[in-house]
């Protein structure tokens, strides 16, 4: 498509691709997506993005990221079903982290029928310099149809810019105020009784809506580590997501004739922690052997489920009691292949730390070239108070007849002993 044309779309379940090609100082990009009314938001739910990656409504999620050689794609899935009647627009929109867009090449963005993978419209952006957003796109109602635009506006004022013009109110760094004056004394008066009325007590205050957080930190090989103290995380719950994509696997003789093998729609995977408490005891927290931890007693990290699809907004999760994190020594997150695969191969992963204060931590894997079953995703430790989290994303590869478990705890020193366990 060129800039500013339209094409009808199917009123189903969407997938939108925003992506580009990755290499040495290309920025990192994200997506998102407003929903309008009169041209704006009608509040800050309207605004989906890796900070608040669901609207209420269900019409549009934030799936996350994930790599394919060189090229990196972030996904919304947007259900024009669920769109309610006041939205006009759902705007699709990209913003950069760490430069301008003039050094991401080859930005597109690429709608496809959820349910087959039709591709039904593409466009290519194409001339950007210093602009660190982009509005890309837009789905809107015509006539009681909807359509696609390929739109191509640039903001030089990135994300934040990008959201306050759709009327988002956006949280800012709080700075110190100048020191008060001193006081002065008011010169002496004659005291006067005052007349006596009867005191009406004040209407209870209303609390503003919460503004909209949009800082996060992406790990890289690069940067590979954050502290959770310095970001304020140290309190409350600290959210671990794990959500992927897999697609069709070649191996053996089978990928020399390019004949593709098992889909793997069965597979599952297992996000699993090893911990150690500072009097030292340790553990793992896991499916297998119903071994799901606790929050409130020890070891204070929770595994919720398991979940077989991979979505940010189900996945894999685990949460971490960070009120004691004063008896935490170190926690490494991992995951293995319960069934369904050989290996992570052709598994497109992201990682999510979510604590309940401070900014979320993501990070994607690397494209796996091993025969490996078992993968070490991060690891927290406290380092004198200090709790630190590494982006690991670690392929390990078990030798013959022995566990994942046991493969990652050799290759982090844990020393457990370890049993057949099933689910």
């Amino acid at each position: 498509m060129s800039k500013g044309s339209n094409t009808p779309v199917p009123a189903t379940a969407l997938r939108v691709d925003v992506g580009w090609r990755s290499g040495p100082g290309v920025p990192d990009a994200d997506a998102s997506a407003l929903l309008l009314a009169g041209g704006k938001v009608r509040s800050d739910g309207d605004f989906v993005f890796y900070n608040q990656p669901a609207h209420a409504s269900g019409a549009v999620r934030h799936e996350g990221k994930r790599q394919d050689g060189g090229r990196v794609t972030d996904t919304l899935l947007v259900d024009l079903t669920r769109v309610e009647p006041g939205i006009e627009t759902v705007l699709l929109a990209a913003s950069s982290d760490g430069g301008a867009f003039g050094q991401v090449p080859d930005l597109f963005i690429e709608v496809k029928d959820a349910a087959n993978g039709a591709v039904a419209a593409r466009f290519d952006s194409a001339g950007a310099t210093t602009e660190t957003a982009f509005v890309l796109g837009e789905f809107y109602r015509r006539q009681g149809a909807w359509k696609f635009r390929a739109v191509g506006q640039g903001y030089s004022s990135g994300l934040e810019g990008l959201a306050t013009d759709y009327g988002i109110t956006v949280d800012e760094p709080q700075h110190a105020a100048p020191p008060a004056a001193p006081p002065v004394a008011p010169p002496p008066v004659t005291p006067v009784a005052p007349p006596v009325t009867v005191p009406q007590p004040p209407p209870p205050p209303v609390a503003p809506p919460a503004p909209v957080q949009l800082t996060k930190v992406t790990l890289t090989k690069a940067a590979p580590s954050v502290s959770l103290t310095k970001q304020g995380g140290t309190s409350g719950s600290l959210h671990v997501n794990l959500n992927w994509e897999v697609r069709k696997q070649f191996s053996g003789w089978a990928a020399k004739l390019g004949r593709p093998v098992a889909m793997h729609s069965d597979l599952d995977l297992d996000l699993c922690a090893l911990w150690e408490l500072t009097d030292g005891r340790k553990g793992v927290v896991q499916a297998l052997g119903n071994a799901f931890g606790s929050l409130h007693h020890p070891p204070f990290i929770h595994l919720d489920g398991d979940d077989r699809t991979g979505a940010a907004a189900s996945g894999e999760n685990l949460t971490v009691n960070l009120d004691h994190k004063h008896q935490f020594r170190r926690i490494l997150v991992f995951v293995t292949v319960y069934e369904g695969a050989r290996s992570f191969a052709d598994l497109h992963a992201t990682v999510t730390l979510r604590p309940q204060h401070g900014a979320p931590i993501d990070f994607s894997l690397d494209e796996c070239t091993v025969p490996s079953t078992v993968c070490a995703l991060a690891l927290i430790t406290n380092n004198g108070g200090d709790l630190v989290v590494q982006r690991e994303a670690r392929y390990l590869v078990p030798e013959r007849g022995v566990s994942p478990q046991r493969t990652v705890d050799h290759a982090y020193g844990w020393g457990m002993n370890w049993t057949p366990g099933r689910k």
